[in-house]
């Protein structure tokens, strides 16, 4: 609920564009990027709660042109798409009609999104529809396991995957229902064995303690390199660079050209 980092997800380009779950701050941080919404081929939802799917619907208008065309794909969770225990469904009629495609995923689909192969993760979260996700792209697979807490089982899935995005809500063995913490983390990179591993989904205490702190203490424990996302961070998936995009928050841009 505080923001003081965004939980904006990230945009996936292998040259289509894939925004995953476009939390608070989404929409805000892709005019800080003079990013045009019409250039996003496919938009994922891994579970229905806020901060994963707030400015989703805005970031579907902007994919089909203000909703004008019917272009894109839509993929989310049951709870996301039809509702499930009192969740969701978070993606109005309205909104599933503007895509060419809307699809409800679930843990064990194998699925095309915007040409990229993406296989579906379980996890155990307090949303029971919640999924993780492995991209198949050219240079290696990209893991991004969503709000999850730690099993061997939950981790093995991931067992392969280049890098491995975690959400990883509190230091040390500060534990939160349904989250990772970075005991819990260290773990699931141990097992893993990615070639680096990133820390998102970064919470107020975790913030407090120092989320490069503990990112180093992993990566001390494990030897695998382990690194803090931070917003507006950008990552190469060839050579796994990092960098960092200068936010410009014009009045106009030629970018927005319709």
């Amino acid at each position: 609920m505080f923001q003081a980092r965004s939980t904006g997800g990230f945009i996936l380009d292998t040259g289509t564009r894939i925004h995953v779950d476009p939390g608070p701050g989404a929409l805000t941080n892709m005019c800080l990027i003079r990013y045009n919404l019409e250039r996003t081929d496919a938009v994922v939802i891994s579970h229905c709660h806020p901060d994963h799917y707030s400015d989703a619907e805005i970031v579907i208008e902007g994919m089909g042109k203000g909703g004008w065309v019917h272009r894109g794909e839509v993929y989310g969770s049951v709870s996301v798409m039809e509702g499930q225990n009192g969740l969701g469904p978070c993606i109005s009629e309205y909104h599933k009609r503007i895509p060419k495609m809307c699809c409800t995923i679930r843990a064990g689909d194998v699925c095309d999104i915007a040409g990229v192969r993406t296989e579906i993760m379980t996890a155990d979260h307090s949303d029971p529809t919640n999924v993780g996700f492995r991209f198949h792209t050219e240079n290696g697979v990209l893991a991004y396991v969503s709000d999850t807490a730690y099993s061997d089982t939950i981790a093995d899935q991931y067992i392969g995957s280049k890098v491995l995005i975690l959400p990883v809500t509190t230091p040390n063995e500060n534990r939160i229902r349904g989250h990772l913490c970075t005991a819990d983390a260290g773990k699931f990179i141990e097992r893993v064995r990615p070639e680096l591993a990133i820390f998102v989904h970064l919470g107020i205490v975790m913030l407090r303690s120092g989320p490069a702190a503990q990112a180093a203490m992993v990566e001390n424990a494990t030897g695998v390199r382990t690194i803090a996302g931070e917003d507006l961070m950008t990552l190469d998936l060839e050579d796994l660079s990092v960098g960092h995009i200068t936010p410009s928050k014009p009045d106009w841009s030629k970018d927005w050209e319709l």
